[in-house]
């Protein structure tokens, strides 16, 4: 079992005002390449905190954390940056596009930062375009989409680098519950391809379309589930 990410005994502790808070408290975890994690709890669980911690975005305070077979735990700012940009596909709530650019080119993004946009790589951009139903919204801006529309622009950027997973921050909190079903219909393709996807999400309906379900409680694990698919549509109105 070859593995896209694994957390052992990863602490994180942050001073605020002067106080110690331990938003994770020695937390182990293995994602297996291919698997499709929900990870719940309630506000100040720290679902937050291991997101940052797996995205590369933060750094733990003790314990290892592993990216396939790289240990990332103790790299500088640099080295994290790169390995954000190359290895990990990210997908907000607010889907983070950049308004000034088309949906090809914030496709385009992650590559830009690499230097890299040769023709094989332009034609990727155009195939995940036309994936994710974008192929005749192209040369729009993202205030001319829906925002279902947009979540689409923010997966097929995610994907762009062929990322050992991909994180989703709350992918459907912005959008109505139709739209909700689309998305989460495009994830279960995508795992269903075999990408690994790591969700955070504070909705029942959405965490049960996920293989597997890991609940926080005050910096600790409290469950880790894996459940029977179930893949039903998200029945409550979220804009009623």
């Amino acid at each position: 079992m070859k593995l896209a990410a694994s957390v052992e005994d990863v602490t994180k502790e942050y001073v605020l005002d002067g106080e110690t808070v331990r938003a994770l408290r020695g937390v182990s975890l293995e994602v297996p390449e291919g698997d499709y994690v929900a990870v719940m709890g309630a506000s100040g669980s720290g679902k937050s905190t291991l997101l940052n911690l797996l995205g590369c975005l933060d750094r733990p305070t003790g314990g290892k954390l592993m990216l396939g077979d790289d240990d990332v735990s103790r790299l500088d700012d640099d080295r994290l940056s790169e390995i954000r940009a190359s290895r990990i596909g990210f997908i907000f709530q607010s889907y983070n596009l950049i308004p000034q650019l088309t949906v090809l080119e914030n496709i385009q993004v992650p590559l830009f930062y690499q230097g890299r946009l040769a023709g094989r790589d332009r034609d990727r951009c155009h195939e995940l375009a036309r994936m994710v139903g974008l192929a005749d919204r192209l040369k729009h801006r993202p205030t001319q989409l829906s925002g279902g529309q947009q979540q689409r622009v923010a997966i097929a950027r995610s994907l762009v680098n062929d990322p050992y997973f991909i994180l989703a921050d709350e992918p459907t909190g912005n959008l109505d519950s139709v739209t909700t079903e689309e998305i989460l219909g495009l994830l279960d393709t995508l795992n269903k391809a075999g990408k690994t996807i790591i969700m955070v999400t504070h909705e029942d309906e959405v965490g049960a379309r996920a293989k597997r379900i890991v609940r926080l409680r005050d910096g600790n694990i409290l469950s880790d589930v894996r459940q029977e698919q179930r893949r039903k549509p998200v029945a409550t109105p979220k804009n009623s």
